[in-house]
């Protein structure tokens, strides 16, 4: 039987959960926490299958075998595992599997792990963090990045767990190279998504349809995942975050954090960057503009000025 604990039921928490849940067999029990009880009420009605809600993370570590734990960062990740008498620490870890889908500095991690190691020599620790947004988590397509080799005994059953809430999981070689392929990951995709709002915006502004050039870029050396799924310019994608005035997604101020984590480790392995600085610096500007704090990461288009209302300028002239 499963005694799956889960930790952190925010954008990406709450999909992920359900769709572990949903296919977990009936004599599994669930065990959940997360710092707003409305969320909590709202997951264990819309789950409805033996959900149980928890007061704490040592509550949840205290019912559970198997845990999972999303957070947004490195600070969260500490307060729930490290916070005395209430982290997971405070409970008898022993022969537990821990798994944090967190996506958060290695200094962090490592530091969690080394605690538990100590403290509790029998329980595997895992750093397990996810790529696909939002869209993804909701129609569990996400890859996973585990931190773990691939001879690790618990693979089958990570594996196992894992596939319930996406389709890819990459074996990353050991502990926190999960997370150095994230942040690897999400430098990449930064860049991208910025690299594609100001091409968009170049083209609109020549006078381009936009999705004339986003079926261009489709099919050739600009085709990416950011352009076909997530395209920041609103009407491209009708599912993307762009198309619902950047609502929901991955908040910039997370791009920017990670971002920054990707540029920590560059320095740290003496990894030289072109764009890294410029990069960082158009996600802080952005995350600090009222206009795009809190929405999603392609809402550098707006940022950058883009058309967003370019869908009615077209109708109106095909009236």
């Amino acid at each position: 039987m499963y005694k799956i604990g889960f930790i952190g039921l925010g954008v990406m928490g709450f999909p992920m959960a359900k769709n572990l849940v949903e296919k977990l067999p009936e004599t599994s029990s669930f065990w959940i926490f997360d710092v707003s009880v409305e969320t909590l009420h709202k997951f264990s009605e819309t789950a409805n299958k033996f959900v149980h809600i928890c007061s704490s993370s040592k509550e949840v570590a205290e019912n559970s075998n198997i845990i999972f734990t999303m957070v947004p960062e490195g600070v969260h990740v500490r307060s729930v595992y490290l916070t005395p008498g209430l982290g997971l620490l405070a409970a008898d870890l022993e022969s537990r599997i821990l798994i944090d889908c967190s996506t958060i500095d290695t200094a962090t991690s490592n530091l969690v792990r080394e605690e538990l190691s100590t403290k509790y020599p029998s329980t595997s620790f895992y750093d397990a963090p996810v790529s696909g947004g939002s869209l993804g988590a909701d129609k569990a397509a996400l890859t996973f990045m585990l931190g773990a080799s691939s001879n690790d005994p618990n693979m089958p059953l990570l594996k196992t767990l894992l596939g319930t809430m996406g389709t890819s999981t990459f074996v990353c070689g050991g502990p926190s190279m999960g997370l150095t392929a994230k942040l690897c990951n999400n430098y990449c995709s930064g860049l991208v998504a910025i690299a594609t709002a100001e091409a968009m915006n170049i083209g609109m502004k020549a006078g381009m349809d936009p999705r004339i050039l986003a079926s261009i870029f489709s099919t050739s050396t600009a085709q990416s995942t950011i352009s076909d799924k997530w395209n920041p310019v609103p009407g491209i994608c009708p599912e993307a975050p762009a198309s619902h005035a950047y609502e929901g997604g991955f908040k910039v101020q997370l791009m920017k954090k990670d971002f920054g984590l990707a540029v920590d480790t560059a320095n740290a392995v003496n990894a030289k960057l072109l764009l890294g600085r410029a990069g960082l610096q158009a996600y802080t500007d952005a995350s600090n503009d009222k206009n795009c704090r809190d929405r999603d990461s392609r809402v550098v288009f707006r940022f950058l000025g883009g058309d967003e209302e370019w869908l009615k300028r077209y109708s109106d002239e095909n009236r």
